[in-house]
Protein backbone atom coordinates (compact mmCIF):
# COMPACT_ATOMS: atom_id res chain seq x y z
CA UNK A 1 0.00 0.00 0.00
CA UNK A 2 2.97 2.32 -0.44
CA UNK A 3 1.41 4.08 -3.43
CA UNK A 4 -2.10 4.13 -1.98
CA UNK A 5 -0.66 5.86 1.08
CA UNK A 6 0.56 8.64 -1.20
CA UNK A 7 -3.03 9.19 -2.38
CA UNK A 8 -4.65 8.76 1.02
CA UNK A 9 -2.46 11.33 2.78
CA UNK A 10 -3.86 14.39 0.92
CA UNK A 11 -7.40 12.97 1.01
CA UNK A 12 -7.25 12.51 4.77
CA UNK A 13 -5.65 15.92 5.18
CA UNK A 14 -8.41 17.55 3.13
CA UNK A 15 -11.08 15.74 5.15
CA UNK A 16 -9.46 16.71 8.45
CA UNK A 17 -9.24 20.40 7.56
CA UNK A 18 -12.59 20.61 5.82
CA UNK A 19 -14.79 18.55 8.15
CA UNK A 20 -13.25 19.07 11.57
CA UNK A 21 -16.31 19.78 13.73
CA UNK A 22 -14.85 22.74 15.61
CA UNK A 23 -13.67 26.15 14.34
CA UNK A 24 -10.10 26.27 13.00
CA UNK A 25 -8.14 29.46 12.42
CA UNK A 26 -6.52 30.20 9.11
CA UNK A 27 -3.09 29.77 10.67
CA UNK A 28 -3.91 26.29 11.94
CA UNK A 29 -5.46 25.30 8.60
CA UNK A 30 -2.37 26.48 6.76
CA UNK A 31 -0.03 24.73 9.19
CA UNK A 32 -1.96 21.47 8.94
CA UNK A 33 -2.04 21.58 5.13
CA UNK A 34 1.68 22.40 5.03
CA UNK A 35 2.48 19.50 7.36
CA UNK A 36 0.47 17.11 5.19
CA UNK A 37 2.13 18.35 1.99
CA UNK A 38 5.58 17.93 3.54
CA UNK A 39 4.65 14.38 4.54
CA UNK A 40 3.58 13.69 0.95
CA UNK A 41 6.86 15.05 -0.38
CA UNK A 42 8.92 13.06 2.13
CA UNK A 43 6.97 9.90 1.27
CA UNK A 44 7.70 10.55 -2.41
CA UNK A 45 11.40 10.84 -1.58
CA UNK A 46 11.19 7.57 0.35
CA UNK A 47 9.69 5.89 -2.73
CA UNK A 48 12.47 7.37 -4.86
CA UNK A 49 15.10 5.93 -2.51
CA UNK A 50 13.47 2.49 -2.74
CA UNK A 51 13.06 2.78 -6.53
CA UNK A 52 15.42 0.76 -8.75
CA UNK A 53 16.15 2.99 -11.77
CA UNK A 54 17.82 0.19 -13.77
CA UNK A 55 14.69 -1.96 -13.70
CA UNK A 56 12.36 -1.36 -16.61
CA UNK A 57 8.99 -2.58 -15.36
CA UNK A 58 6.39 -1.09 -13.05
CA UNK A 59 7.49 -1.01 -9.42
CA UNK A 60 5.50 -0.96 -6.14
CA UNK A 61 2.56 -2.34 -8.12
CA UNK A 62 -0.85 -2.56 -6.41
CA UNK A 63 -3.85 -4.27 -7.96
CA UNK A 64 -7.30 -4.68 -6.41
CA UNK A 65 -10.41 -5.81 -8.33
CA UNK A 66 -12.94 -3.01 -8.38
CA UNK A 67 -15.79 -3.19 -10.92
CA UNK A 68 -15.09 -6.43 -12.75
CA UNK A 69 -18.13 -6.10 -15.01
CA UNK A 70 -16.56 -2.98 -16.54
CA UNK A 71 -13.04 -4.36 -16.52
CA UNK A 72 -12.06 -1.59 -14.07
CA UNK A 73 -9.42 -2.41 -11.48
CA UNK A 74 -7.54 -0.37 -8.93
CA UNK A 75 -4.10 -0.72 -10.54
CA UNK A 76 -1.28 1.52 -9.35
CA UNK A 77 2.39 1.50 -10.24
CA UNK A 78 5.38 3.71 -10.74
CA UNK A 79 8.21 3.83 -13.27
CA UNK A 80 10.87 6.22 -14.49
CA UNK A 81 8.33 8.33 -16.36
CA UNK A 82 6.06 9.04 -13.41
CA UNK A 83 8.53 9.15 -10.51
CA UNK A 84 10.16 12.53 -11.34
CA UNK A 85 6.71 14.07 -11.82
CA UNK A 86 5.57 12.76 -8.43
CA UNK A 87 8.56 14.39 -6.75
CA UNK A 88 7.88 17.65 -8.60
CA UNK A 89 4.24 17.57 -7.56
CA UNK A 90 5.11 17.01 -3.92
CA UNK A 91 7.64 19.85 -3.86
CA UNK A 92 5.47 22.43 -5.64
CA UNK A 93 2.38 21.60 -3.58
CA UNK A 94 4.31 22.29 -0.37
CA UNK A 95 5.68 25.52 -1.86
CA UNK A 96 2.22 26.62 -3.01
CA UNK A 97 0.74 26.09 0.44
CA UNK A 98 3.67 27.87 2.11
CA UNK A 99 3.30 30.81 -0.30
CA UNK A 100 -0.44 31.21 0.26
CA UNK A 101 -1.65 34.41 1.89
CA UNK A 102 -2.17 33.90 5.61
CA UNK A 103 -5.12 36.30 5.60
CA UNK A 104 -7.11 34.74 2.75
CA UNK A 105 -10.83 34.17 3.15
CA UNK A 106 -12.32 30.70 3.79
CA UNK A 107 -8.92 29.09 4.52
CA UNK A 108 -10.33 25.67 5.45
CA UNK A 109 -12.03 25.31 2.08
CA UNK A 110 -8.98 26.67 0.25
CA UNK A 111 -6.44 24.26 1.75
CA UNK A 112 -8.83 21.31 1.47
CA UNK A 113 -9.15 21.99 -2.26
CA UNK A 114 -5.39 22.18 -2.74
CA UNK A 115 -4.91 18.82 -1.02
CA UNK A 116 -7.76 17.30 -3.04
CA UNK A 117 -6.12 18.65 -6.19
CA UNK A 118 -2.85 17.08 -5.08
CA UNK A 119 -4.53 13.70 -4.59
CA UNK A 120 -5.97 13.81 -8.10
CA UNK A 121 -2.60 14.57 -9.67
CA UNK A 122 -0.84 11.84 -7.69
CA UNK A 123 -3.49 9.30 -8.67
CA UNK A 124 -3.21 10.22 -12.35
CA UNK A 125 0.55 9.72 -12.34
CA UNK A 126 0.24 6.37 -10.52
CA UNK A 127 -2.75 4.90 -12.39
CA UNK A 128 -2.02 1.82 -14.51
CA UNK A 129 -5.61 1.56 -15.72
CA UNK A 130 -7.16 3.80 -18.37
CA UNK A 131 -10.44 4.40 -16.54
CA UNK A 132 -8.67 4.90 -13.22
CA UNK A 133 -6.43 7.52 -14.84
CA UNK A 134 -9.49 9.25 -16.25
CA UNK A 135 -11.18 9.35 -12.84
CA UNK A 136 -8.15 10.97 -11.23
CA UNK A 137 -7.71 13.26 -14.25
CA UNK A 138 -11.24 14.53 -13.75
CA UNK A 139 -10.87 14.72 -9.97
CA UNK A 140 -8.51 17.70 -10.24
CA UNK A 141 -10.92 19.64 -12.46
CA UNK A 142 -13.42 20.90 -9.86
CA UNK A 143 -10.87 21.88 -7.16
CA UNK A 144 -8.88 23.96 -9.63
CA UNK A 145 -12.04 25.56 -10.99
CA UNK A 146 -13.08 26.59 -7.47
CA UNK A 147 -9.59 27.78 -6.55
CA UNK A 148 -9.67 30.18 -9.50
CA UNK A 149 -13.34 31.15 -9.23
CA UNK A 150 -13.27 31.97 -5.51
CA UNK A 151 -9.76 33.27 -4.82
CA UNK A 152 -8.89 34.68 -8.23
CA UNK A 153 -8.76 38.21 -9.61
CA UNK A 154 -11.42 40.56 -10.95
CA UNK A 155 -12.34 38.36 -13.94
CA UNK A 156 -12.02 35.09 -12.07
CA UNK A 157 -15.51 33.89 -13.01
CA UNK A 158 -14.82 34.20 -16.72
CA UNK A 159 -11.37 32.59 -16.48
CA UNK A 160 -12.60 29.71 -14.30
CA UNK A 161 -15.59 28.97 -16.55
CA UNK A 162 -13.39 29.03 -19.63
CA UNK A 163 -10.97 26.62 -17.98
CA UNK A 164 -13.87 24.35 -16.97
CA UNK A 165 -15.32 24.20 -20.48
CA UNK A 166 -12.00 23.52 -22.17
CA UNK A 167 -11.00 20.85 -19.66
CA UNK A 168 -14.42 19.19 -19.83
CA UNK A 169 -14.06 18.86 -23.61
CA UNK A 170 -10.56 17.47 -23.02
CA UNK A 171 -11.95 14.82 -20.70
CA UNK A 172 -14.71 13.80 -23.12
CA UNK A 173 -12.24 13.26 -25.95
CA UNK A 174 -9.83 11.32 -23.77
CA UNK A 175 -12.58 9.08 -22.39
CA UNK A 176 -13.92 8.36 -25.88
CA UNK A 177 -10.45 7.39 -27.09
CA UNK A 178 -9.84 5.17 -24.05
CA UNK A 179 -13.15 3.39 -24.52
CA UNK A 180 -12.40 2.94 -28.22
CA UNK A 181 -8.99 1.41 -27.47
CA UNK A 182 -10.49 -1.24 -25.22
CA UNK A 183 -13.70 -2.05 -27.06
CA UNK A 184 -12.30 -2.05 -30.59
CA UNK A 185 -9.24 -4.11 -29.67
CA UNK A 186 -11.21 -6.60 -27.55
CA UNK A 187 -8.86 -6.01 -24.64
CA UNK A 188 -9.92 -7.94 -21.52
CA UNK A 189 -9.77 -4.89 -19.25
CA UNK A 190 -8.72 -1.25 -19.05
CA UNK A 191 -5.34 -2.15 -17.54
CA UNK A 192 -2.39 -0.72 -19.46
CA UNK A 193 -0.71 -4.11 -19.57
CA UNK A 194 -3.70 -5.67 -21.36
CA UNK A 195 -4.38 -3.02 -24.04
CA UNK A 196 -3.98 -4.39 -27.57
CA UNK A 197 -4.65 -1.18 -29.47
CA UNK A 198 -1.40 -1.47 -31.44
CA UNK A 199 -2.96 -4.39 -33.33
CA UNK A 200 -5.81 -2.25 -34.67
CA UNK A 201 -5.85 -1.08 -38.31
CA UNK A 202 -3.91 2.11 -38.91
CA UNK A 203 -7.03 4.13 -39.77
CA UNK A 204 -8.63 3.16 -36.44
CA UNK A 205 -5.45 3.96 -34.55
CA UNK A 206 -5.33 7.38 -36.18
CA UNK A 207 -8.91 8.13 -35.19
CA UNK A 208 -8.21 7.20 -31.58
CA UNK A 209 -4.93 9.11 -31.57
CA UNK A 210 -6.61 12.30 -32.80
CA UNK A 211 -8.91 12.22 -29.77
CA UNK A 212 -5.93 11.74 -27.46
CA UNK A 213 -3.91 14.49 -29.15
CA UNK A 214 -6.69 17.07 -28.96
CA UNK A 215 -7.71 16.01 -25.45
CA UNK A 216 -4.22 16.25 -23.99
CA UNK A 217 -3.34 19.11 -26.35
CA UNK A 218 -5.98 21.21 -24.57
CA UNK A 219 -4.41 20.37 -21.22
CA UNK A 220 -0.80 21.10 -22.24
CA UNK A 221 -1.95 23.48 -23.94
CA UNK A 222 -0.96 23.54 -27.59
CA UNK A 223 -2.00 26.09 -30.20
CA UNK A 224 -4.90 26.62 -31.02
CA UNK A 225 -6.30 25.16 -27.78
CA UNK A 226 -4.27 27.50 -25.59
CA UNK A 227 -6.57 30.45 -25.03
CA UNK A 228 -7.80 29.33 -21.60
CA UNK A 229 -4.27 29.34 -20.13
CA UNK A 230 -3.33 33.07 -20.11
CA UNK A 231 -6.71 34.02 -18.65
CA UNK A 232 -6.46 31.33 -15.97
CA UNK A 233 -2.94 32.37 -14.99
CA UNK A 234 -3.69 36.08 -14.86
CA UNK A 235 -6.77 35.64 -12.68
CA UNK A 236 -5.45 32.83 -10.47
CA UNK A 237 -3.58 33.64 -7.27
CA UNK A 238 0.18 33.09 -7.26
CA UNK A 239 0.16 29.67 -5.51
CA UNK A 240 -2.44 28.34 -7.93
CA UNK A 241 -0.41 29.60 -10.91
CA UNK A 242 2.56 27.72 -9.47
CA UNK A 243 0.56 24.48 -9.39
CA UNK A 244 -1.06 25.10 -12.77
CA UNK A 245 2.17 25.75 -14.66
CA UNK A 246 4.46 23.54 -12.61
CA UNK A 247 2.35 20.39 -12.31
CA UNK A 248 -1.07 20.37 -13.95
CA UNK A 249 0.14 21.11 -17.48
CA UNK A 250 2.38 18.05 -17.17
CA UNK A 251 -0.69 15.83 -17.04
CA UNK A 252 -1.09 16.63 -20.74
CA UNK A 253 2.49 15.86 -21.77
CA UNK A 254 2.52 12.76 -19.55
CA UNK A 255 -0.68 11.58 -21.23
CA UNK A 256 0.76 12.01 -24.70
CA UNK A 257 3.79 9.88 -23.86
CA UNK A 258 1.99 7.24 -21.81
CA UNK A 259 -1.19 6.77 -23.84
CA UNK A 260 -0.40 8.19 -27.27
CA UNK A 261 3.16 7.28 -28.15
CA UNK A 262 3.21 4.09 -26.09
CA UNK A 263 -0.19 2.54 -26.90
CA UNK A 264 -0.68 3.64 -30.54
CA UNK A 265 2.84 3.38 -31.97
CA UNK A 266 2.02 2.86 -35.64
CA UNK A 267 -0.36 5.82 -35.77
CA UNK A 268 2.15 7.89 -33.81
CA UNK A 269 4.89 7.16 -36.35
CA UNK A 270 2.57 7.94 -39.23
CA UNK A 271 1.48 11.31 -37.84
CA UNK A 272 4.86 12.24 -36.34
CA UNK A 273 5.84 14.80 -39.04
CA UNK A 274 2.56 16.62 -38.46
CA UNK A 275 3.20 16.60 -34.73
CA UNK A 276 6.67 18.05 -35.21
CA UNK A 277 5.24 20.86 -37.33
CA UNK A 278 2.55 21.45 -34.72
CA UNK A 279 5.30 21.73 -32.13
CA UNK A 280 7.08 24.41 -34.17
CA UNK A 281 3.86 26.41 -34.45
CA UNK A 282 3.28 26.26 -30.69
CA UNK A 283 6.87 27.23 -29.89
CA UNK A 284 6.98 30.23 -32.21
CA UNK A 285 3.42 31.37 -31.52
CA UNK A 286 3.88 31.23 -27.75
CA UNK A 287 7.14 33.14 -27.93
CA UNK A 288 5.73 35.76 -30.30
CA UNK A 289 2.71 36.37 -28.08
CA UNK A 290 4.95 36.67 -25.01
CA UNK A 291 6.94 39.44 -26.71
CA UNK A 292 3.77 41.47 -27.19
CA UNK A 293 2.67 41.35 -23.53
CA UNK A 294 2.95 44.15 -20.99
CA UNK A 295 1.59 42.10 -18.06
CA UNK A 296 4.49 40.21 -16.47
CA UNK A 297 2.30 37.28 -15.46
CA UNK A 298 0.74 36.92 -18.89
CA UNK A 299 4.22 37.01 -20.44
CA UNK A 300 5.31 34.08 -18.26
CA UNK A 301 2.05 32.28 -19.11
CA UNK A 302 2.65 32.55 -22.86
CA UNK A 303 6.22 31.36 -22.36
CA UNK A 304 4.77 28.09 -21.02
CA UNK A 305 2.98 27.50 -24.31
CA UNK A 306 6.25 27.78 -26.17
CA UNK A 307 8.19 25.54 -23.82
CA UNK A 308 5.51 22.86 -23.90
CA UNK A 309 5.99 22.77 -27.67
CA UNK A 310 9.51 21.42 -27.16
CA UNK A 311 8.06 18.38 -25.43
CA UNK A 312 5.75 17.68 -28.38
CA UNK A 313 8.73 17.91 -30.77
CA UNK A 314 10.67 15.41 -28.66
CA UNK A 315 7.71 13.04 -28.49
CA UNK A 316 7.21 13.26 -32.26
CA UNK A 317 10.83 12.28 -32.89
CA UNK A 318 10.38 9.33 -30.48
CA UNK A 319 14.07 8.57 -30.05
CA UNK A 320 15.37 7.48 -26.64
CA UNK A 321 17.36 10.70 -26.32
CA UNK A 322 14.55 13.03 -27.36
CA UNK A 323 11.95 11.42 -25.07
CA UNK A 324 14.42 11.51 -22.19
CA UNK A 325 14.82 15.22 -22.94
CA UNK A 326 11.02 15.57 -22.87
CA UNK A 327 10.90 14.17 -19.33
CA UNK A 328 13.71 16.51 -18.29
CA UNK A 329 11.88 19.45 -19.90
CA UNK A 330 8.78 18.67 -17.83
CA UNK A 331 10.83 18.91 -14.64
CA UNK A 332 12.84 21.88 -15.90
CA UNK A 333 9.78 23.86 -16.92
CA UNK A 334 8.04 22.98 -13.67
CA UNK A 335 10.89 24.39 -11.58
CA UNK A 336 11.53 27.48 -13.72
CA UNK A 337 7.91 28.49 -14.31
CA UNK A 338 7.06 27.99 -10.64
CA UNK A 339 9.95 30.25 -9.62
CA UNK A 340 8.99 32.92 -12.16
CA UNK A 341 5.35 32.98 -11.04
CA UNK A 342 6.43 33.19 -7.39
CA UNK A 343 8.71 36.15 -8.11
CA UNK A 344 6.14 37.94 -10.26
CA UNK A 345 3.69 37.41 -7.42
CA UNK A 346 6.07 39.09 -4.97
CA UNK A 347 6.47 42.04 -7.35
CA UNK A 348 2.71 42.40 -7.65
CA UNK A 349 2.20 42.09 -3.90
CA UNK A 350 4.79 44.75 -3.07
CA UNK A 351 4.55 47.10 -6.07
CA UNK A 352 0.80 46.76 -6.66
CA UNK A 353 1.22 46.27 -10.40
CA UNK A 354 2.55 43.82 -12.99
CA UNK A 355 2.30 46.32 -15.87
CA UNK A 356 5.63 46.91 -17.61
CA UNK A 357 4.42 50.38 -18.57
CA UNK A 358 4.07 51.28 -14.88
CA UNK A 359 6.92 49.67 -12.99
CA UNK A 360 10.64 50.06 -13.63
CA UNK A 361 13.89 50.33 -11.73
CA UNK A 362 13.02 47.53 -9.29
CA UNK A 363 16.68 46.43 -9.20
CA UNK A 364 17.48 49.61 -7.28
CA UNK A 365 19.67 48.41 -4.38
CA UNK A 366 18.26 50.87 -1.83
CA UNK A 367 14.56 51.33 -2.55
CA UNK A 368 13.81 48.50 -4.98
CA UNK A 369 13.84 44.69 -4.86
CA UNK A 370 17.45 43.75 -5.64
CA UNK A 371 17.23 40.16 -4.38
CA UNK A 372 13.97 39.48 -6.20
CA UNK A 373 15.43 41.06 -9.33
CA UNK A 374 18.53 38.89 -9.08
CA UNK A 375 16.43 35.74 -8.78
CA UNK A 376 14.37 36.78 -11.81
CA UNK A 377 17.62 37.27 -13.75
CA UNK A 378 18.54 33.68 -12.84
CA UNK A 379 15.10 32.47 -13.90
CA UNK A 380 15.39 34.30 -17.21
CA UNK A 381 18.79 32.73 -17.84
CA UNK A 382 17.42 29.26 -17.08
CA UNK A 383 14.36 29.74 -19.28
CA UNK A 384 16.49 31.05 -22.16
CA UNK A 385 18.72 27.98 -22.02
CA UNK A 386 21.93 29.46 -20.63
CA UNK A 387 24.51 26.69 -19.90
CA UNK A 388 24.77 25.77 -16.25
CA UNK A 389 21.00 25.85 -15.78
CA UNK A 390 18.60 22.94 -16.03
CA UNK A 391 16.75 24.64 -18.89
CA UNK A 392 19.83 24.37 -21.10
CA UNK A 393 20.46 20.68 -20.66
CA UNK A 394 16.82 19.65 -21.13
CA UNK A 395 16.44 21.67 -24.34
CA UNK A 396 19.83 20.53 -25.63
CA UNK A 397 18.91 16.86 -25.19
CA UNK A 398 15.59 17.45 -26.96
CA UNK A 399 17.23 19.18 -29.90
CA UNK A 400 20.02 16.60 -30.11
CA UNK A 401 17.59 13.70 -30.02
CA UNK A 402 15.10 15.26 -32.46
CA UNK A 403 17.50 16.61 -35.06
CA UNK A 404 18.27 13.23 -36.62
CA UNK A 405 14.55 12.65 -37.30
CA UNK A 406 13.22 16.17 -37.95
CA UNK A 407 16.14 18.50 -38.72
CA UNK A 408 14.07 21.35 -40.18
CA UNK A 409 11.50 21.40 -37.40
CA UNK A 410 14.25 21.18 -34.79
CA UNK A 411 16.11 24.16 -36.23
CA UNK A 412 12.89 26.19 -36.34
CA UNK A 413 12.10 25.24 -32.75
CA UNK A 414 15.55 26.39 -31.71
CA UNK A 415 14.49 29.89 -32.75
CA UNK A 416 12.13 29.76 -29.81
CA UNK A 417 15.11 29.73 -27.46
CA UNK A 418 16.33 32.98 -28.97
CA UNK A 419 12.86 34.51 -28.75
CA UNK A 420 12.66 33.45 -25.10
CA UNK A 421 15.74 35.55 -24.41
CA UNK A 422 14.13 38.46 -26.26
CA UNK A 423 10.87 38.66 -24.33
CA UNK A 424 12.41 38.00 -20.94
CA UNK A 425 15.11 40.60 -21.58
CA UNK A 426 12.29 43.03 -22.40
CA UNK A 427 10.78 42.17 -19.02
CA UNK A 428 14.09 42.73 -17.23
CA UNK A 429 14.94 45.93 -19.04
CA UNK A 430 11.56 47.57 -18.51
CA UNK A 431 10.75 46.39 -14.98
CA UNK A 432 14.10 46.19 -13.22
CA UNK A 433 16.55 48.55 -14.87
CA UNK A 434 16.50 52.34 -15.12
CA UNK A 435 15.28 54.84 -12.55
CA UNK A 436 12.66 53.69 -10.06
CA UNK A 437 9.28 54.82 -11.37
CA UNK A 438 7.27 57.37 -9.38
CA UNK A 439 4.30 54.99 -9.06
CA UNK A 440 6.28 52.47 -6.99
CA UNK A 441 8.63 54.60 -4.92
CA UNK A 442 7.38 53.49 -1.48
CA UNK A 443 7.80 49.74 -1.73
CA UNK A 444 7.08 47.59 1.34
CA UNK A 445 9.92 45.49 2.67
CA UNK A 446 10.42 42.06 1.10
CA UNK A 447 10.90 39.52 3.89
CA UNK A 448 12.85 36.29 3.73
CA UNK A 449 9.59 34.38 4.00
CA UNK A 450 8.76 35.76 0.54
CA UNK A 451 12.14 34.73 -0.87
CA UNK A 452 12.66 31.23 0.56
CA UNK A 453 10.44 29.31 -1.94
CA UNK A 454 12.14 30.97 -4.92
CA UNK A 455 15.57 30.32 -3.38
CA UNK A 456 14.79 26.61 -3.05
CA UNK A 457 13.77 26.40 -6.71
CA UNK A 458 16.79 28.46 -7.80
CA UNK A 459 19.14 26.06 -6.03
CA UNK A 460 17.51 23.05 -7.72
CA UNK A 461 17.67 24.77 -11.12
CA UNK A 462 21.42 25.28 -10.74
CA UNK A 463 22.14 21.86 -9.20
CA UNK A 464 20.32 19.93 -11.93
CA UNK A 465 21.90 22.19 -14.55
CA UNK A 466 25.41 21.38 -13.33
CA UNK A 467 24.73 17.72 -12.56
CA UNK A 468 21.85 16.58 -14.81
CA UNK A 469 22.70 12.91 -14.32
CA UNK A 470 21.02 13.12 -10.90
CA UNK A 471 17.79 13.74 -12.79
CA UNK A 472 18.40 11.58 -15.85
CA UNK A 473 19.16 8.30 -14.12
CA UNK A 474 15.61 7.91 -12.77
CA UNK A 475 14.11 7.78 -16.26
CA UNK A 476 16.75 6.56 -18.69
CA UNK A 477 16.07 2.82 -18.52
CA UNK A 478 12.28 3.26 -18.62
CA UNK A 479 12.35 5.66 -21.56
CA UNK A 480 14.79 3.53 -23.56
CA UNK A 481 12.59 0.48 -23.09
CA UNK A 482 9.43 2.43 -23.91
CA UNK A 483 10.82 3.73 -27.19
CA UNK A 484 12.56 0.51 -28.24
CA UNK A 485 9.62 -1.85 -27.72
CA UNK A 486 8.88 -4.02 -30.75
CA UNK A 487 5.63 -2.17 -31.39
CA UNK A 488 7.39 1.18 -31.69
CA UNK A 489 10.24 1.29 -34.22
CA UNK A 490 11.45 4.86 -34.06
CA UNK A 491 13.21 5.05 -37.40
CA UNK A 492 10.91 2.88 -39.50
CA UNK A 493 8.28 4.89 -41.40
CA UNK A 494 4.77 3.48 -41.49
CA UNK A 495 2.93 3.37 -44.82
CA UNK A 496 -0.77 3.87 -45.28
CA UNK A 497 -1.40 0.13 -45.07
CA UNK A 498 -0.06 0.09 -41.54
CA UNK A 499 3.10 -1.88 -42.41
CA UNK A 500 6.60 -0.97 -41.19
Amino acid sequence: MMLSTLILLPLLGAALIGFYPYPISGKVSRGTALAVSVMIFLWSIFLAIQFHPDEVGIQFAESIPWIEALGLNYNLGIDGLSLPLLLLNGLLTAIAIYSSDESLQRPRFYYSLILLLNAGVIGAFLAQDLLLFFLFYELELIPLYLLIAIWGGAKRGYAATKFLIYTAVSGILILASFLGMVWLSDSPSFGLATINAHNLPLATQLLLLVGILIGFGIKIPLVPFHTWLPDAHVEASTPISVLLAGVLLKLGTYGLLRFGMNLLPQAWEYIAPTLATWAVISVLFGASCAIAQTDMKKMVAYSSIGHMGYILLAAAAATPLSVLGAVMQMISHGLISAMMFLLVGVVYKKAGSRDLDVIRGLLNPERGMPVIGTLIVLGVMASAGIPGMVGFISEFIIFRGSFEVFPVQTLLSMLGTGLTAVYFLILLNRAFFGRLSAQVTNLPRVYWSDRIPAFILAVLIVIFGIQPSWLVHWSQATITAMVNTPSLVANAPVDKAGKT
